[in-house]
This record gives structure tokens, C-alpha cells and sequence, in this order.
């Protein structure tokens, strides 16, 4: 299965809450579902909501790993 054809039923299911995230980084790499949307940019008809989750997301997991950090510090 290629990468795309595993996004289709995620994509179906996720609708404007799903993000990609790359691990293994290390730096945080998130990103939203959709594509770049040109086709509706500068319209203000585009949905942010995979945006924010995909920005809220980042910040989580930048917060885990400091936590975790954190955690293992002081043994």
C-alpha cells in the first residue's frame, strides 16, 4: 500500500481533525491533513480546524518530550 492510498480512509474519518506527524525527529514535525488548497486560497471559504489541531498537536508533543526530559533528569 502506498502512502496516499492509507490517507484515503484516514482522511474519510478524520474530517478537518486529522494531522500527519512525523516521528522519530528531533525536532517536532507536524502538518495538517489537506493539501495546499490553491484552488480556494484567498477565498475565505478554507477550514482551519486541521491547522489548529495540527499547531495544538505541536505543542503537546514539544511539551511531552520536555516533560519527559524532565522526568529522567533527577534519578
Amino acid at each position: 500500500m502506498y502512502h496516499d492510498q492509507g490517507l484515503i480512509p484516514f482522511k474519510s474519518l478524520a474530517i478537518g481533525e486529522g494531522i500527519n506527524y512525523t516521528a522519530g525527529l528531533n525536532i517536532v514535525r507536524t502538518s495538517p491533513d489537506h493539501g495546499v488548497a490553491f484552488d480556494i486560497a484567498g477565498k475565505g471559504v478554507a477550514d482551519q480546524s486541521s491547522f489548529l489541531e495540527a499547531v495544538y498537536k505541536c505543542v503537546d508533543i514539544i511539551n511531552y518530550r520536555e516533560e519527559y526530559k524532565n522526568n529522567r533528569a533527577n534519578q
